[in-house]
């Protein structure tokens, strides 16, 4: 080795870093670090045979390429260096453990690391030096990444965003000045918030006679149709599930909810960013029940959703909220519904009663085909979301002609940059030139890919309007869909009119979810199954619920009906 030649010059390497990638393309640190450890390899006869540039990294640990190479380099045998050159030991790391398990890694190879601004030597005495200027480095970081994340939390509380790259579908705009710093809030991108709405149509309806879409049907028909990603890329599994997952899209975006290390942090630490709407919360809550009933590891199997006995899945105790399974009596002769935590723990579990099985399914039946079945009663009680989804189809029609405003200026401008080229006033080969034009290109296309698609959405007959004569049609197949005595469909008729049954000591409560109802309504006029709009697995209802009092109750977005 060279350092065992005094008479041939030492092979130094130089080791660069600061920690974000903004430092690097705006700061002078990287720069002066180099220029002083050049100038005292110089200084001191070092050999400087290579250098190690790390623009944006964290040095608490040990994913960096760079530092990666270096150690590579540094390990193998003959190794191309004898000293590593750092400005501090803060640039090679900030962790005190990881700092000296490299030191000895690179040392049992013959190469040692020096601080150009610590000189260490290596006797007991630097070497705890060394240390416990680590231990320093180290809390030093850590009470800067502490400060740093506060600031964000509270940028974060008051509305504004912290600088990452925003789910597709919104865009980072400036929103006011304070002092040198622009804050930045998110807004809808109009180019990409259609794809959002039509993954989220496409879980809930499906295209034409598909039915209601998994993730992967949703990727296949993405990629089919030529519906890219933001940037241009091919949609994946993970990125559709993220975006069916992701309540920034109800305007609830979670800020801090992961530690660098990936660790799901307390909620008390997340905090909640107010973004604009692409989509309804109730769209988005019957979406995960979708996406949950498909998961394999659902909490209720699905021999149990697809049984044949018409309430299973669906019946729950209304005293402890537990589900009521099937029981029977006289070797099979009689069966009941029963509550499963009596069943289970007996009368200390619950006190909860158990009803013979004909006897609830004709009262649930008789009661949903007398109180819900009725055409006048089912037109009032849609009234809010018809009216939602009137409220939708006008924004729908605003964003088209939004859309078709920004394809027809993208267009004058285009034809204005080709007059400007045939006038001889702009070089066709410039660059910045044929980079505006392609980008021009990409907005018009995708604008009228997009208003293409919103007009035939709102043009499908799925958005069609609801007349008096669809209601009563409605009512009347369904009430002889549920009169039938075939087990399965029977129960997937019901099922999408009715999604809990609760059997307290007193009453009976049905309940049910409006757009559950309307998307039911819907499918049948356009030639799908009603199952189509039937959960494959039980909804998580509260279970705290207000108790019910009056014969029926309706909200803005549930129906429950009581009968005793």
């Amino acid at each position: 080795m060279n350092a065992s030649s005094p008479n041939v010059a030492l092979r130094a390497a130089l080791y660069l870093r600061v920690s974000t990638s903004r430092q690097a393309e705006h700061d002078v640190s990287i720069p002066d670090q180099k220029r002083q450890g050049e100038a005292w390899c110089e200084s001191r006869g070092f050999q400087l045979v290579e250098t190690f540039v790390e623009p944006g990294a964290s040095a608490t640990n040990d994913r960096r390429p760079e530092f990666q190479r270096m150690i590579e380099a540094g390990t193998s045998r003959p190794a191309p260096f004898d000293v590593v050159v750092v400005h501090s030991f803060s640039r090679f790391f900030r962790d005190h453990f990881e700092l000296e398990f490299y030191v000895h890694k690179l040392a049992k190879n013959g190469v040692k690391l020096v601080s150009i601004t610590q000189e260490m030597g290596d006797d007991p005495m630097h070497v705890m030096m060394r240390q416990i200027m680590a231990l320093f480095d180290e809390y030093q970081s850590k009470e800067n990444a502490k400060h740093v994340l506060r600031a964000l939390k509270e940028n974060a509380r008051q509305g504004f965003w912290n600088g990452s790259l925003p789910p597709i579908g919104y865009r980072v705009v400036a929103a006011e000045q304070r002092g040198a710093k622009v804050k930045k809030k998110l807004e809808i991108d109009p180019l990409h918030a259609d794809t959002i709405r039509l993954i989220y149509r496409l879980a809930l309806e499906g295209e034409g006679d598909t039915g209601q879409m998994g993730v992967k049907a949703i990727v296949k028909y993405l990629n089919g149709k030529g519906i890219f990603t933001r940037d241009g890329g091919r949609w994946g599994i993970g990125q559709v599930h993220r975006v069916l997952t992701r309540r920034t899209y109800i305007g609830e975006h979670r800020f801090n909810r992961r530690s660098n290390k990936g660790e799901v942090k307390p909620e008390e630490e997340v905090v909640t960013i107010e973004v604009p709407t692409i989509i309804e919360r109730e769209t988005f809550d019957t979406v995960q029940r979708l996406l949950q009933a498909r998961n394999p590891k659902t909490e209720l199997p699905a021999r149990v959703v697809i049984g044949p006995t018409l309430l299973t899945g669906i019946c729950y105790c209304g005293n402890c909220g537990g589900a009521m399974t099937i029981r029977t009596g006289k070797s099979g002769r009689y069966r009941y519904y029963a509550c499963s935590i009596r069943a289970r723990q007996g009368e200390t579990g619950c006190k909860g009663r158990a009803i013979p099985m004909d006897k609830l399914d004709d009262m649930v039946v008789h009661h949903i085909e007398d109180r819900l079945l009725d055409p006048d009663r089912l037109e009032a009680m849609l009234g809010t979301v018809l009216g939602r989804r009137e409220d939708q189809a006008e924004r729908r029609r605003q964003h088209i002609a939004e859309l078709e405003r920004r394809a027809t200026e993208s267009e004058l401008r285009l034809k204005r940059l080709y007059d400007a080229i045939e006038g001889g006033v702009a070089d066709l080969d410039d660059p910045a030139l044929k980079e505006r034009i392609v980008g021009l290109k990409v907005i018009r296309d995708q604008a009228r890919t997009d208003a293409d698609r919103a007009q035939a959405l709102l043009d499908s007959p799925g958005h069609s309007a609801i007349s008096p004569a669809m209601i009563e049609q409605f009512a009347r197949v369904a009430r002889e869909r549920i009169r039938g005595r075939e087990g399965g469909y029977r129960r997937d008729h019901l099922r999408a009119l009715a999604q809990r049954v609760e059997v307290a000591d007193d009453a009976i409560r049905i309940m049910g979810s409006k757009t559950e109802l309307l998307r039911t309504l819907i499918a049948g006029q356009v030639r799908q199954s009603a199952a189509t709009g039937v959960p494959r697995s039980g909804l998580k209802w509260r279970r705290d619920s207000p108790p019910f009092t009056s014969a029926a109750h309706s909200n803005a977005s549930h129906y429950t009906y009581v009968f005793k």
